[in-house]
């Protein structure tokens, strides 16, 4: 399989895009912790569908956006983004700030996509609990509360099994920073979404870890009950890092939802 890495201008915006694949787009949103690129996961998917990862405004390798000031200035520029790509109407993707940003690009226009994947997805106020304050936690505390059990983890070495350069580190501290700006307050949920979430009649499937220590699995229950056609998969000893603690499972689950 052939992956590319492109720059695509949004808007006067280099975005850093990792592209690769075959079949139907698929546009996939990363969370927080910023664009790994193609994962185990996604390289398993993409066998089906023509995979694009953008690389948020703010975060990586893509420009900077100071006028950026939340959520929904992300979620509005990632659907000028599928424009500017000339991706019609893609399967959609999104797995925590990218899965509260795939919401609302949702509700701001669902007849811009078409499936919907939402995988451990802030944007929702949980009911019980809440959501971790991340900025509170060391990025080796994160790591480890990210997950469940990383020894049951493929590619934990190749992820997070060396010592970071300084060039990651700088590309990391860029990461939470610009997650703080779209996300503080308040803090990592949107008060007004669950309003919008009844309009997204597209299909879509909502996958969660029973064992999440970041975004409580209740929001997934939460996201499943607003959205008319949505169905929620909790997997077993699984913490928050789904796609990458459960790479296998987790892309038979949406190669078969997208099918």
């Amino acid at each position: 399989m052939k992956i590319r890495e492109e720059t695509i201008s949004v808007g006067g915006l280099a975005v850093h895009t990792w592209i690769g694949g075959q079949g139907d787009p698929l546009l996939v949103l990363h969370g927080a912790g910023g664009n790994r690129g193609f994962t185990r996961s996604l390289t398993q998917i993409a066998e089906r569908y023509t995979v694009w990862a953008p690389t948020h405004p703010g975060f990586g390798q893509s420009g900077d956006a100071e006028w950026m000031e939340g959520v929904a200035d992300l979620a509005r520029f990632h659907l000028w983004f599928i424009e500017a790509a000339g991706l019609r109407r893609p399967h959609l993707l999104g797995a925590s700030l990218g899965g509260w940003t795939a919401a609302e690009m949702a509700a701001m226009s669902p007849g811009a996509i078409d499936k919907l994947v939402l995988v451990s997805a802030a944007g929702l106020k949980p009911e019980r609990g809440e959501i971790l304050d991340v900025f509170f936690h060391s990025p080796a505390e994160l790591r480890e509360l990210n997950v469940y059990d990383k020894t049951t983890i493929p590619e934990w070495d190749e992820l997070f099994g060396r010592a970071p350069t300084p060039a990651e580190l700088e590309i990391a501290e860029r990461n939470r920073e610009m997650t703080a700006r779209l996300g503080w307050k308040p803090y990592m949920h949107n008060p007004t979404l669950e309003r919008f979430l009844p309009r997204v009649t597209n299909r879509a499937l909502i996958v969660w870890g029973r064992e999440d220590r970041i975004v409580p699995v209740v929001c997934g229950e939460q996201y499943r009950r607003l959205l008319p056609n949505a169905t929620l998969t909790v997997l077993d000893t699984c913490g928050h890092l789904v796609a990458i603690e459960q790479p296998d499972t987790f892309a038979r689950i949406v190669t078969e939802f997208l099918a």
